[in-house]
């Protein structure tokens, strides 16, 4: 054979016609119409055929060749398969007889899905679908299920194996930072099921659109390919709004090529614009379903914070950060979280807001409490308060206060925020609105020294 020419294969099959039209309206047509082999897309199948067998066993056959139909039309159907379908072809071909498959190989059973689809018996689909479902799920299946071709007459037969499969996906590694260096052998397909997670436990947004561009740089050498598949597929599951503010100005700022600037400063504009103005903002992300994605949070071990700053008359931040029951859940019986890290002109560090639940060793009661950690230079004192929004009053409500002074590193804490022990605190519905705790710490300095904006 020629350099380039496929290289033809023919093997000869005997089967019953009347079975196969039974089963398959691809067959029936085949049967009836005489397909010839060049419509046809590479092992040649044939099959001999008794005329006289079929017509006395179906009426379908004796009118069939009783109307005039030649016999150097039918004697030798041909179907032409690629090398890669023969074993499906072969299974499905067992199946229309038997009604049974003698495999529960996961890439096989795709396959004979693929050609079950292909030769039209929605038996045979059916029935893969079925043993596909009740297949264990590993990684390996759940990748194959996701990066496998898929017909669109195929979604609905099988989108009930694809949505386990990135559930499985989802939760198995719903840790990112410890399967982070496992993710970069993954295909685009997986990561794209594990980042649109909102289970994602991650430190904070910005591991994510970090670790987007690695694997990216690695996953694709060739720029344009790259820049594609980050604009189209990638950025869009960033939660840009979760993002800090140090981040997106390094976004921002960014001249690198891998990336769309103009979709990129899109989206941020977005974001930042609904941060500022939520209710003018509501109507136009209602028609962007993708929009309003962008704003689900995920489970970030560094919480975002909303952030008021003011530096006339004095200095002054007010940092919101918001907990969701089960989020303090977690914290229980002595965990910490921790916020983004923001800033109080005046003073060279960052600044954490935390809370904790802490156990008094003298009644061993447990408590919530919230606690400032600050790491830096410069002295600074400052006024601090902690608040809390309550159902009963619609504000936030005055829980701690107090004076102190920065040093390069210090903490400030309230061990009990609330006065109750724990359990009082976490099923406190004044306190969780629907499901939410609001906190806000506001810090004001009372002694200026040499200020930096």
């Amino acid at each position: 054979m020629m350099v380039g020419r496929p290289v033809l294969r023919e093997k000869t099959i005997h089967i019953n016609s009347a079975i196969l039209a039974s089963r398959s309206p691809f067959f029936l047509k085949l049967f009836s119409n005489g397909m010839k082999e060049s419509d046809q897309t590479h092992p040649t199948i044939k099959s001999f055929l008794s005329k006289g067998l079929l017509a006395s066993r179906s009426p379908f056959f004796l009118k069939l060749f009783s109307n005039g139909m030649k016999e150097s039309d039918q004697t030798h159907p041909i179907i032409r398969i690629a090398d890669s379908e023969e074993n499906a072809f072969m299974e499905l071909l067992r199946y229309m007889y038997s009604g049974k498959l003698t495999t529960t190989e996961p890439s096989l059973l795709l396959d004979i899905l693929m050609a079950a689809d292909k030769f039209e018996v929605l038996s045979c689909v059916g029935h893969c679908s079925q043993l596909l479902t009740s297949l264990p799920m590993t990684t390996e299946s759940a990748l194959l299920y996701l990066d496998h071709p898929c017909s669109t007459s195929l979604l609905a037969e099988v989108e009930g194996v694809i949505c386990a499969a990135k559930e499985f996906l989802a939760n198995k590694y719903n840790d990112f930072a410890k399967f982070q260096h496992e993710l970069m052998n993954f295909p685009l397909a997986g990561i794209e099921a594990i980042l649109s997670s909102t289970d994602l436990q991650v430190i904070r947004e910005d591991c994510i659109y970090a670790f987007m561009l690695t694997w990216a740089r690695e996953r694709y050498p060739e720029l344009e390919e790259r820049r594609e598949i980050l604009s189209s597929r990638l950025l869009p599951l960033v939660r840009f709004s979760h993002m800090t503010c140090t981040k997106l100005q390094e976004i921002l700022a960014c001249s690198d090529d891998d990336i769309d600037h103009e979709k990129v400063t899109k989206r941020i504009a977005e974001v930042l614009l609904q941060k500022a103005y939520p209710k003018q903002m509501e109507g136009a992300l209602a028609a962007d379903a993708t929009t309003c994605w962008q704003f689900t949070e995920r489970e970030y071990k560094y919480k975002p914070v909303k952030l008021v700053t003011f530096d006339r008359p004095c200095p002054q931040v007010i940092a919101y950060l918001d907990l969701t029951r089960e989020d303090c859940s977690r914290l229980f019986p002595s965990g910490h979280a921790c916020s983004h890290d923001f800033r109080l002109a005046g003073w060279k560090g960052s600044i954490y807001l935390s809370p904790v639940c802490t156990m008094n060793e003298q009644s061993k009661l447990s408590t919530f409490g919230l606690q400032l950690i600050g790491f830096g230079s410069t002295d600074l004192t400052v006024d601090i308060e902690f608040a809390a929004r309550t159902r009963s009053s619609g504000k936030f409500v005055s829980k701690y206060s107090c004076k102190h002074t920065f040093t390069s590193a210090w903490l400030k804490k309230c061990d009990d925020l609330f006065g109750v022990p724990w359990s009082a605190f976490i099923a406190d519905d004044n306190l969780f609105i629907d499901g939410v705790l609001h906190l806000r710490a506001d810090l004001a300095a009372v002694q200026q020294t040499e200020f930096h904006a």
